[in-house]
């Protein structure tokens, strides 16, 4: 028979969530175990979050090298090795994986390579890897095991010709056309990234605007600077007639009565995720579930006693971010540190350039609710930092409500404005007025002093504008 050990809580994934929570209850001197089917970090830390930010950050550099004169600068016979590009974000993600299995040696948290089964209440079943047939007997079970990109419906997906950003991540070359269907974080970052190194992109949403869940005045700037860059991009326009050749991919895009053919070397597929409870759950393990994700509580736990869940696997935001707290007030609550705390107000970051960062309500969530709204709004071309630094395209916006001042949502776009956003879910955590955020000195020159002068602004007392 298997061995078989005892353990306060058992961790299944990886990722944010799963590492998040196994650390935090090694923290608190339990004995956990946690299960991860590739490598501690999961799909963010190695196929996801931080190589694209990698990546990202190689094709800002080399965009601001190509405009070198606007600060005075000459760089001549400028150009790059994209597999070194490639390999260097491999590497981080590698230095970054090594990390969390420190903590985990650290914190005493066993970590098994494999996958994980809930097998029974209380009870966990290693299926595949190296120790697999081992039994984890657990007081708690969380289930962290996240989502996988979902694909579109009868196109085969060979990694190569159609790709979805996990096998994007590994390809050494550059390809010379892009159609990239989606235009979430996802597909907005990879059309980025690939223009900015000279491949032709073609980005393609159904909806009216990139980057949906964003305020609409910032998904229209972002489309202008995408054009601007060369990217063609197309709203309220659907995908069909995929055919999948040997060095390329045609298929339509429609919209309205317009069919117009279009021709990639390659397609990438970022339209989405969707749940991942591939062999988590015994067919006798049947928690309650909503849209294929798993409905947890206000403790986090599910409809089967003792098993918990956080993270992606919970439905959305599917933020890495939010996933860590989740596991953390799952984890805090389990065992006793604290009440639980289900996710309210998040930022979202998109790590194109220019960058999106927001929190909150948009303007319209606001209009729709019915709210006594006013807004407030800095361009950062009347930013001194922003202009010094020739990064002046962008604005904050701040929707407040129009007698007390509390802020509904914040909204950014330009530079470092996923750094910046920081400051607006402090303010939300804290409950500070949009006057509170205005009366609060910033440093000048400084891009945050866009924060204060869009906090003035609804009061009608911006000084720069």
């Amino acid at each position: 028979m298997a061995e078989t050990t005892q353990y306060d809580l058992v961790v299944i994934g990886g990722g944010p969530a799963g590492y998040a929570a196994a650390i935090r209850a090694g923290q608190l001197g339990k004995k956990v175990a946690c299960i991860e089917a590739e490598r501690a970090g999961g799909t963010c830390l190695n196929w996801g979050c931080i190589p694209t930010k990698a990546l990202l950050k190689s094709a800002e550099l080399f965009q601001k090298m190509q405009k070198a004169e606007a600060y005075g600068l000459r760089a001549e016979g400028l150009s790059f090795d994209f597999a070194k590009v490639v390999e260097r974000s491999r590497g981080v993600s590698g230095q970054m994986a090594k990390g969390i299995e420190f903590l985990f040696k650290k914190n005493k948290v066993e970590y098994f390579v494999g996958r994980g089964q809930v097998s029974a209440p209380g009870m966990v079943t290693i299926t595949e890897g190296e120790h697999k047939g081992q039994f984890l007997r657990a007081s708690h079970i969380l289930l962290a095991t996240g989502c996988k990109m979902r694909r579109i419906p009868g196109l085969e997906y060979d990694g190569e010709r159609v790709m979805t950003s996990r096998e994007a991540l590994a390809a050494p070359r550059l390809p010379k056309s892009v159609v990239i269907v989606g235009a979430g974080a996802i597909g907005v970052e990879f059309a980025y990234l690939y223009r900015s190194f000279g491949a032709q992109v073609t980005l393609v949403e159904m909806l009216p605007q990139v980057l949906p869940v964003e305020d609409e005045e910032v998904a229209k700037l972002l489309h202008r600077s995408f054009e601007k860059l060369g990217i063609a991009v197309h709203t309220n326009t659907r995908c069909e007639n995929f055919r999948v050749g040997k060095n390329a991919v045609t298929l339509d895009l429609v919209s309205g009565d317009k069919k117009t053919a279009l021709e990639a070397e390659v397609l990438l597929s970022a339209i989405g995720v969707e749940p991942n409870l591939d062999g988590a759950l015994a067919p006798s393990v049947k928690p309650e579930l909503e849209r294929g994700y798993l409905k947890v509580g206000d403790d986090y736990q599910t409809s089967v006693k003792g098993v918990y869940a956080a993270g992606d696997i919970i439905g959305p935001p599917w933020l890495a971010h939010v996933a860590t707290f989740e596991a953390l007030s799952a984890v805090n609550g389990i065992f006793g540190h604290g009440v639980p705390r289900r996710v309210k107000n998040f930022p979202g970051c998109t790590y194109c350039q220019p960058q999106v960062a927001s929190i909150g309500l948009t303007e319209r969530a606001a209009k729709e609710k019915g709210l006594n709204y006013k807004v407030g709004k800095f361009p950062f071309t009347a930013s001194g930092k922003a202009v010094a630094s020739a990064e002046s395209e962008g604005f904050v916006k701040v929707v407040t409500d129009a007698k007390t001042g509390e802020i509904y949502g914040a909204h950014i776009i330009g530079a470092e404005a996923t750094e910046l956003i920081a400051e607006y879910g402090l303010a939300i955590e804290m409950e500070a007025t949009v006057e509170e955020v205005h009366r609060t000195i910033h440093a000048h020159p400084t891009l945050s002093e866009a924060l204060m002068e869009a906090a003035a602004a609804t009061l009608g007392e911006a000084i720069h504008i």
